[in-house]
C-alpha cells in the first residue's frame, strides 16, 4: 500500500515538472515594429584645399567639394519605448521591412536588430539616436469627454 501512494505522490510530480517549466524567454530580449523609414542627412564628406588654413584663404583659393550623404534612420516602437536608429556600417546598410517585428537588445547607445519575420534573420548593430517614451492612449480622458459633453447636452435639452 505504502509503494503505491508513493508511486502516485511520484508520478504527480513527475507530471507537474514539465507544466512549471514554461517555455523561458531570453533574457533582455525585447521586440519591436519597424513603423516607418526616413531617408536623413547623416554628414557630409568634404575635400579640398579649404581645410589648409589661412594661408590658402589669404591667396584667394578657397575650391571646396562637400557631398551630402543621406543614411536610413527608423522607428522602432515598442509598449513602452520609440527608438530611432541609424546602422552603424553605412557602407553596407540594407534596407529593413518597414511594418515587421524585429528582436532586439540594448547595449550602451548600440541596438543589436534581429528580424526574425520578414528579414534574412542576420544580426545588424544600430546607432540609437534618440529615445523616448511611448504615447499613452487617451482613451479613458476621452470617454470622460464624451460623458461630460452628453451630461451638458441633457442639461441644455432640459431648458
Amino acid at each position: 500500500m505504502k509503494t503505491k501512494s508513493a508511486l502516485i505522490v511520484l508520478l504527480a510530480i513527475v507530471c507537474a515538472l514539465p507544466l512549471s517549466a514554461n517555455d523561458k524567454k531570453k533574457k533582455g530580449v525585447q521586440r519591436g515594429m519597424l513603423e516607418k523609414m526616413e531617408a536623413v542627412p547623416c554628414g557630409a564628406k568634404q575635400h579640398g584645399l579649404a581645410g589648409l588654413g589661412t594661408l590658402w584663404a589669404s591667396a584667394g583659393i578657397t575650391h571646396l567639394n562637400s557631398d551630402e550623404k543621406l543614411c536610413p534612420q527608423y522607428l522602432l516602437r515598442t509598449d513602452e519605448m520609440d527608438y530611432e536608429i541609424r546602422p552603424k556600417d553605412l557602407k553596407h546598410a540594407t534596407i529593413l521591412p518597414v511594418g515587421t517585428e524585429g528582436e532586439f537588445k540594448l547595449k550602451n547607445k548600440e541596438l543589436i536588430l534581429t528580424m526574425p519575420e520578414g528579414g534574412d534573420r542576420k544580426t545588424r548593430s544600430y546607432e540609437v539616436v534618440a529615445m523616448t517614451p511611448a504615447s499613452p492612449t487617451n482613451s479613458s480622458s476621452s470617454d470622460s469627454n464624451e460623458r461630460q459633453q452628453s451630461s451638458q447636452n441633457r442639461s441644455s435639452d432640459d431648458r
